[in-house]
């Protein structure tokens, strides 16, 4: 008897930003990841020059992104974080720059409200928040004020202990529980539904089996009521499953393939929104995705079927 793993049919949902409107449900979006840091743990030191990091974020843009995401403190286990003033004196020159070059809505990686006001003031028009308003609720009256969608993700305790321990008994249930109450948390601010994105947090404070155990079962989540982003990319769990670490390779090339079959499992399991550093190979890996979820989009797109 073959058991088949049956696939998540996404809702589809409508945002309002400031440059437009984005459209989640009909095809999976994909974040490009520009991390204005010297210490991330996949990319950190390669964009911290702002000419550079502009370019990459142009590249990125090139390579196929629906949303740029640029962050300027690093979240890696273990990072102790940044003050408000380094973060923005690393992210607002780039963001002054992209101003009339890139098309693409800018997102900005941040817990800081301060920071959030001052990026959004500079042409940002998504904020992610990794502590899902735990380190600074006013982000989400930044959120309110400026109109703007907020992604609420959840971590359990902090970057610098997260990976740690101890990890959840339970934690699907963990991360219900943690997102409720971010998501109550935003709305009392002000915030209405449709300005609302969640992430369970994958590799933030849960340990390989529960990251597999969170990409399985996506459509719990989903039964909350709002659009999903998943951000696997390049992350521990997979060279854990792949043990191809070595000194002749690049963690790039131990971990882009392992990812892209993350990225293909998070999108049949109902992800609106994949986050990814490899945007060039995983805009592929989302469209062959969603025309396995959807053959009648080829025909949309004027596609042949044979």
């Amino acid at each position: 008897m073959i058991e088949w793993w049956p696939m998540f049919r996404r809702r589809k949902f409508k945002f309002r930003l400031p440059s437009g409107t984005l459209l989640l449900g009909e095809r999976t979006l994909v974040m490009g990841v520009l991390n204005v840091t010297p210490d991330s743990f996949s990319d950190g030191g390669l964009f911290l020059n702002t000419d550079a990091a502009v370019t990459r974020a142009l590249e990125i843009e090139r390579a196929g992104a629906d949303i740029l995401d640029i962050g300027g403190e690093s979240t890696r286990p273990g990072s102790s974080g940044v003050s408000a003033e380094e973060e923005l004196r690393r992210i607002l020159p780039v963001l002054e720059k992209l101003r009339g070059k890139i098309k693409i809505p800018i997102s900005v990686d941040t817990s800081k409200s301060e920071v959030a006001a001052a990026a959004a003031a500079a042409g940002a028009e998504i904020l992610n928040d990794v502590t899902a308003l735990r380190n600074d609720p006013l982000i989400a009256e930044v959120a309110r004020r400026r109109k703007l969608p907020l992604i609420l993700m959840h971590m359990r305790g902090e970057p610098r202990t997260m990976q740690k321990g101890p990890f959840a008994k339970d934690v699907i249930r963990d991360v219900l529980k943690g997102l409720r109450h971010s998501i109550a948390s935003a709305r009392r601010a002000g915030l209405v539904k449709s300005q609302i994105i969640i992430d369970p947090g994958i590799g933030f404070g849960k340990n390989y089996a529960q990251n597999l155990e969170l990409l399985r079962r996506l459509p719990e989540l989903s039964k909350l009521g709002y659009p999903l982003l998943v951000g696997t990319s390049r992350k521990s769990f997979i060279a854990h499953i792949l043990s191809t670490q070595s000194q002749h390779s690049s963690e790039r090339d131990d971990r882009i393939w392992g990812t892209a079959a993350t990225v293909a499992a998070s999108i049949l399991q109902g992800a609106h929104i994949v986050r990814v550093h490899d945007v060039a190979e995983m805009v592929q890996v989302a469209r062959v995705t969603d025309a396995i979820l959807s053959p009648h989009s080829l025909v949309q797109k004027g596609i042949s079927r044979r």
